[in-house]
C-alpha cells in the first residue's frame, strides 16, 4: 500500500508554529541586537521558512538568534548549485553543518529534463503552466520554484518513510537546506562513482540499494535520474540525493522508462565492479520493482 503523509509537510508556504505577531516581535528584536553577522554571513532565516517533517532531529537548530556562515561551495550543476553552510547559536555553542541547494536564477538556468519529469504534474493556474510551456521569464522563475518545491517535498515524505535520504531541514524560496551527509570537519561523503569496494562491501551497498528502490516502488515511485554519481556512501551506508525529479510511474506514461533506466544504470555499475550477475541481474530487479508498484 502506497503511504501517504500531511500534505503540509511538503508545503514550502508554511510559516511554523509562530503567528504574525509573535514573527513581527522577533523581527524587531533582531533589527534592535547590537551586533549582525559577521560579513558574508546572514542570519538564520528558519522563522519564515517552511520546515522539515517532525520530529526534527536533536541537530535541527532552531532558534532566532543563529547565523549562518558560508563555508565554499560543494557541488555545481545545469540546475542547481550545492554549497555548504553552518548555523551557529551563539548563546549555547550549538552549530551543525548542513548543504544548502540553490536553483539558479532564470539567466542562468537550463532546465533541460523539463518536459519528461513534468508529464503528471498539473498546476492549478493555467497561467503559470501557460507561461512555463512558453518558457517566459516567468515560466522560468516557476519552473525554479517547483523544482525547489518538488525536491523538498519529496525528501520530507521519503524520509518519513524511511528511505536512505538526506533529512530537509527547512525551504526559503529556491534554497533547500538539507541535512550534509558527511564528516563534521565539512568533508562530504564520496559518491558511488569515487568507489572500489571490496566484494563483502559491494554486496551489502546492492543491497541496501535494493531496499532503497523497493521502498521507492512501494510508493509507486522511482528516483528518475539515478545513477552512481547520485548515490553517497557515508561510512558504508548508503544515500540517495538529488530527488526534485521523483517519477510517479503509475500516473507517468513514461514511468516503466524511467523505472528501466534507473535500474539499468546502477545496475551496469556493480556488475561492472564485480558484483555476480545471479544478484544484480537488471532485469530481474526491474520485474521486482514494477511488481512492487503494481505497474502492468
Amino acid at each position: 500500500m502506497r503511504r501517504r503523509v500531511d500534505e503540509s509537510l511538503a508545503n514550502p508556504n508554511r510559516k511554523g508554529r509562530l503567528t504574525l505577531e509573535e514573527r513581527g516581535r522577533l523581527a524587531i528584536e533582531r533589527e534592535n541586537q547590537d551586533m549582525a553577522p559577521p560579513e558574508g554571513d546572514r542570519w538564520s532565516n528558519w522563522v519564515d521558512a517552511g520546515h522539515g517533517p517532525e520530529p526534527l532531529p536533536e541537530w535541527v537548530i532552531t532558534e532566532q538568534g543563529a547565523c549562518d556562515h558560508e563555508l565554499g561551495v560543494l557541488k555545481t550543476g545545469k540546475e542547481a548549485d550545492v554549497f555548504l553552510v553552518r548555523r551557529v547559536f551563539p548563546d549555547t555553542g550549538a552549530e551543525v553543518t548542513m548543504a544548502a541547494k540553490r536553483y539558479r536564477s532564470n539567466e542562468h538556468r537550463s532546465f533541460h529534463r523539463d518536459a519528461g519529469y513534468l508529464e503528471g504534474r498539473r498546476l492549478r493556474r493555467t497561467r503559470d503552466m501557460r507561461a512555463i510551456e512558453g518558457r517566459t521569464s516567468f515560466g522560468m522563475n516557476l519552473i525554479a520554484q517547483q523544482w525547489a518545491i518538488a525536491e523538498f517535498g519529496a525528501l520530507s515524505e521519503l524520509w518519513l518513510a524511511g528511505v536512505p535520504v538526506p533529512y530537509p531541514v527547512q525551504l526559503y524560496g529556491t534554497e533547500l537546506l538539507m541535512e550534509f551527509v558527511g564528516d563534521p570537519d565539512g568533508t562530504a561523503a564520496p559518491r558511488l562513482a569515487q568507489l572500489r569496494p571490496e566484494p563483502d562491501e559491494l554486496l551489502d551497498l546492492w543491497e541496501q540499494l535494493v531496499s532503497a528502490l523497493l521502498a521507492l516502488a512501494e510508493r509507486g515511485q522511482t528516483h528518475g535520474d539515478l545513477s552512481p554519481y547520485n548515490i553517497l556512501v557515508h561510512h558504508g551506508r548508503l544515500v540517495l540525493i538529488d530527488l526534485p525529479q521523483v517519477v510517479d510511474v503509475v500516473i507517468n506514461p513514461n514511468g516503466r522508462d524511467f523505472l528501466s533506466r534507473d535500474v539499468h544504470n546502477v545496475a551496469k555499475w556493480f556488475l561492472a565492479h564485480g558484483l555476480p550477475e545471479r544478484i544484480g541481474d537488471p532485469e530481474h530487479l526491474l520485474d521486482l520493482l514494477a511488481g512492487e508498484a503494481r505497474l502492468t
